[in-house]
């Protein structure tokens, strides 16, 4: 294999019912057939894989004995696919359209300069609402699907440079993956494509929304929205990447908007009556300080990105971190 177009599509399962035999049907009918396909099952307990295990026979099946996480397991299946210059990131609750991946790779080969690609992503049920058209990042550390929730006719998007891609339906150069220390698996899941992102940016590689790359994406796949793992995780990483990742001149300018971040996601989360699990996010997230900042030093070491054009890349609008959390109501 190895060819410059040489691709693996990888797809990490925890619990996520119909949806993986659905993701896995789609597979079958791409105008550009992967050339591998790699499901990382997370000790799953709902039959999910026993009820995709005949769906796609080439794929390989790998079943772990503990659920390592998004993090970790997608690491491990990328390290597995030594053969493809390409990884192409796929959540089981995601179901692209048969040009999918045939779109990334064209994104790709026509923009040599971008190393990692997002896709346009509707709602599962509902095509002609958005799911989202690549991730932002905003200076105070949130981070958001851009257009989420969003009618499709009245928001066209040309192919364009983002921050970051959703994960959910990504491509990836191999390569710069490993090279910039792939996920963090001490995130487990929720941000670390906004981490590994930022760590790409810093190294100099660049990300590419490609609008052709339609996927339908349920977006809760084996966890509800809202609930108290999501919370968690999300607020507890979002901490531990501004910490890790925000060069020194934009730590400090942007350090007291990041704490005022995280007093307004405590005082929100309170008012809608889950003050337990933001208050144990941020309490875990200081423990964590130690480790976080021992990775800074070494992320820190290797930037080769100028801090304005890393600012730039950034949403820098006051009032979009506001809109944003009015949006998750529930």
């Amino acid at each position: 294999m190895n060819g410059p177009d040489s691709v693996v599509v990888i797809v990490v399962n925890h619990n996520s019912g119909g949806y993986l035999k659905a993701c896995l049907e789609s597979m079958k009918v791409q105008t550009r057939k992967p050339d591998r396909v790699i499901v990382m099952d997370n000790a799953s307990s709902d039959g999910s894989l026993d009820q995709a295990r005949d769906t796609l026979p080439e794929a390989e099946l790998v079943c772990l004995d503990t659920n390592t996480g998004f993090a970790a397991a997608n690491n491990r299946a990328v390290r597995q696919a030594g053969d493809c210059r390409w990884v192409a990131l796929l959540n089981p609750d995601a179901a692209p359209d048969p040009d999918w991946l045939q779109s990334l790779l064209d994104a790709a080969a026509a923009h040599p300069d971008h190393s990692f690609f997002g896709s346009h992503l509707v709602q599962y049920d509902d095509s002609e609402r958005l799911d989202g058209t690549g991730d932002v990042y905003h200076v105070c550390g949130l981070a958001w699907r851009r257009d989420h929730g969003r009618r499709a006719k009245l928001c066209r998007r040309e192919t364009g440079d983002v921050f970051s891609p959703c994960a959910a339906a990504a491509l990836y150069d191999r390569n710069a993956f490993l090279d910039a220390g792939g996920f963090d698996e001490d995130f487990f899941a929720y941000f670390e494509d906004t981490d590994l992102a930022f760590r790409l940016r810093l190294s100099g590689h660049r990300c590419l929304y490609v609008a052709g790359a339609r996927v339908r994406h349920a977006g809760w796949g084996s966890s509800e929205p809202g609930s108290e793992f999501s919370i968690y995780h999300a607020h507890r990483n979002l901490v531990w990447t501004f910490v890790k990742n925000m060069p020194a001149p934009l730590h400090w300018k942007y350090l007291p908007a990041h704490l005022a971040l995280n007093l307004f996601s405590i005082l929100w989360f309170t008012l809608k009556g889950k003050p337990g699990v933001i208050l144990k996010a941020k309490w875990d997230a200081l423990r964590g300080l130690p480790a976080a900042l021992k990775k800074r030093r070494a992320i820190q070491k290797h930037i080769v990105t100028e801090a304005g054009a890393l600012q730039q890349a950034m949403n820098r609008n006051w009032l979009e971190p506001f809109k944003v959390f009015l949006m998750r109501r529930r």
